[in-house]
């Protein structure tokens, strides 16, 4: 059993902060690259942010730039997404998925999850 599961979701008012957890159960997340992508209501998924197994990260859209934040924790398995300064805007369901080891891309192998709601109020 190879699973993603991401937690730590919720309805927070605009201003506040949120950080998700993306906990890897059935193997070790040590060598694998991690996105966090977003899907609104109505709306295509967007790919947020990626870190690869060196902890170097990339953002892959200028809209969370300076306010979202990806980090990795090994010994607990888990990548992070820590959310600043929500917005109404925000509101999505937040999914983490396998990436390519240089975050180039999706992996072919990478399947989605149910996410985490994220619900933004003004």
């Amino acid at each position: 059993q190879v699973q993603l599961v991401e937690s730590g979701g919720g309805l927070v008012q605009a201003g506040a902060s949120l950080k998700l957890s993306c906990t890897a159960s059935g193997f070790t997340l040590d060598y694998y690259a991690i996105g966090w992508f977003r899907q609104a209501l109505g709306k295509e998924r967007e790919g947020l942010s990626c870190i690869n197994s060196t902890e170097s990260s990339t953002y892959l859209t200028d809209s969370v730039k300076g306010r979202f934040i990806i980090s990795r924790d090994n010994a607990k398995n888990t990548v992070y997404l820590q959310m600043n300064s929500l917005k109404p805007e925000d509101t999505a369901v937040y999914y983490c998925t396998f990436m390519h080891r240089l975050c180039s891309s999706v992996a072919k192998f990478a399947s989605w999850g149910q996410g985490t709601q994220v619900t933004v109020s003004s």
